[in-house]
């Protein structure tokens, strides 16, 4: 009868939680992003501390550092960004159209033995391939240029976003202690372990996988740019921004490169192979580098759970739901290894003889 209280007390918190994030989604924009990135600069605050600074004084110095970085950054990427954002949603059909030119012009006779059609055939499908996925990609950077203007245009979303971090990042100790006095007495130690388990694998993967989109993004638009691609910055942000869900952001920036690389250099081979190698040097980078060190080994994320996560709960919850997708994934991937574990424990799982 205790278990069953536990169970029908959790799924109605959990009924609560979705009513709430639904009722009120379109105003928990601020909010959301202000607690994110409270959590995010928390570390910070505390190594502030612990070098003499009051908690007043750490959270001012934080906040007026990001905002800083944050109006460096739309003051000169955003508008860049911009400019060539537009400029490649215009030129998309005519990049595609080159694009299968210049594939015409290459040997398709290995491809017409692997595939028993003849050349025609293969270009067709090709060429239809290329036109549906040009229109699926022109109309996601449509929704997401006018959905960022549409940000943009929303003052409160710079207002009340860092109102809301600063208080919540002076108030986070307390916060957290006043949650801990809440916990029910009996449950407390099991709620503390797990709350540890979901922290760990968020501060893994938010905090470190969101520094190595950062770096990354950097890396490829830098790299990019100086090779003198054609939409090198924009390839390169949205690969590194891509990166959050893994092999997604390099997959992407990869082929996007490649095929304004054919559009733009071809037949020079050189300058092909070097944004390629720029998109070797960044796997190998992350791979060997940035992961190890930044996100580590245990995680708990699953790719395909991480993706299911962030498609959900952008569907249900729109913006919002791709902020909360990553810590909710986080925690009932963390639920659910503990009830396995209790599940084996237990004598439903071991039988009447143990």
């Amino acid at each position: 009868m205790k278990l069953r209280t536990h169970i029908y007390f959790w799924l109605a918190a959990l009924a609560v939680l979705i009513v709430f994030l639904y009722l009120f989604r379109g105003i928990l924009l601020p909010f959301v992003a202000g607690m994110g990135l409270a959590y995010c600069l928390d570390p910070l605050a505390d190594w502030f501390e612990r070098r003499g600074f009051s908690r007043m004084m750490a959270t001012i110095v934080i906040l007026i550092l990001f905002l800083i970085v944050f109006v460096l950054a739309l003051v000169i990427i955003i508008p860049l960004l911009g400019a060539q954002t537009a400029n490649f949603i215009e030129r998309l059909p005519t990049l595609v159209t080159q694009l299968q030119a210049r594939i015409s012009e290459i040997n398709a006779g290995w491809l017409e033995r692997l595939m028993g059609e003849d050349r025609t055939a293969v270009q067709q499908s090709f060429s239809e391939f290329l036109k549906e996925g040009a229109g699926w990609l022109t109309g996601l950077l449509r929704s997401v240029w006018s959905g960022g203007q549409a940000i943009l245009d929303i003052a409160g979303l710079f207002i009340v976003t860092p109102v809301v971090a600063f208080y919540l990042l002076y108030d986070w100790d307390r916060m957290m202690a006043k949650v801990n006095s809440w916990l029910p007495r009996d449950n407390a130690e099991v709620i503390r372990t797990l709350a540890n388990e979901i922290n760990t694998a968020l501060a893994g993967f938010i905090r470190g996988q969101g520094l190595v989109c950062l770096l990354l993004g950097g890396f490829y638009a830098i790299g990019l740019s100086l090779a003198g691609l054609n939409f090198g910055l924009l390839i390169g942000i949205l690969a590194g921004l891509l990166s959050f869900i893994p092999y997604v952001g390099s997959i992407t920036g990869f082929l996007l490169s490649i095929g304004v690389a054919l559009v733009q250099f071809w037949p020079d081979y050189l300058n092909i192979a070097l944004v390629a190698a720029i998109f070797a040097a960044g796997q190998f980078l992350e791979g060997n580098i940035l992961q190890p060190r930044l996100v580590g080994r245990s995680v708990g994320l699953h790719p395909v759970w991480l993706m299911f996560a962030l498609f959900a709960f952008g569907s249900l919850f729109g913006f919002v739901g791709l902020l909360v997708a990553v810590p909710l994934a986080a925690a009932v991937g963390v639920l659910v290894r503990f009830a396995l574990r209790q599940y084996l424990q237990s004598s439903f799982y071991k039988g009447h003889e143990s």
